[in-house]
């Protein structure tokens, strides 16, 4: 297998990326905040219910801002991100062999052997790459053939990387 493409300097696609690779990590704080807030919620509505509701009235609000904020957490930052990493465009292209996956931006250059590879995550536009548990680099699905997608696509499900989201 050889797959080579060019990435053109689009000044969103590093954007795209960005929230990609955050979403990935950034998954966590919405369940973590809607526990929160459900949590809260139901201690706030019992808390009208008993005597002793006065004392967890305000832990219980507390709870349910904190699952708020957490949960508004994840968007922010890939906001963020798509803001700061517009003025990175630059001119690129990925060469995947069966062997590695060498990725040049600009000036500077990097590449992933596939036997550090430990899990390929399938979204809309990218394959995610992780190295170890980490997001290492995406791979954009919209930026190649169609009969190269399908000739990876195959590679990485015959090596037991691919994972459908």
């Amino acid at each position: 297998m050889h797959i080579r493409f060019d990435v053109p300097a689009d000044p969103a696609y590093p954007g795209r990326v960005a929230a990609a690779l955050s979403s990935v990590r950034l998954r966590r704080y919405g369940y973590i905040g809607a526990v929160l807030a459900a949590v809260g919620a139901v201690g706030f509505a019992l808390s009208w219910g008993f005597a002793w509701g006065d004392q967890i009235s305000s832990l219980s609000m507390a709870m349910v801002v904190a699952g708020l904020l957490s949960m508004l957490y994840s968007p922010w930052v890939r906001s963020r991100a798509r803001r700061r990493s517009s003025h990175y465009a630059v001119e690129g292209a990925y060469d995947i062999t069966d062997d590695n996956i060498m990725m040049r931006s600009g000036s500077e250059s990097g590449g992933i052997a596939w036997d550090g590879v430990a899990q390929v995550r399938d979204t809309p536009e990218f394959w995610i790459v992780y190295v170890g548990r980490m997001p290492a680099t995406v791979i954009p699905r919209r930026l190649m053939s169609t009969e190269d997608a399908e000739t990876l696509r195959a590679y990485m499900a015959k090596r037991g990387l691919l994972q459908v989201r």
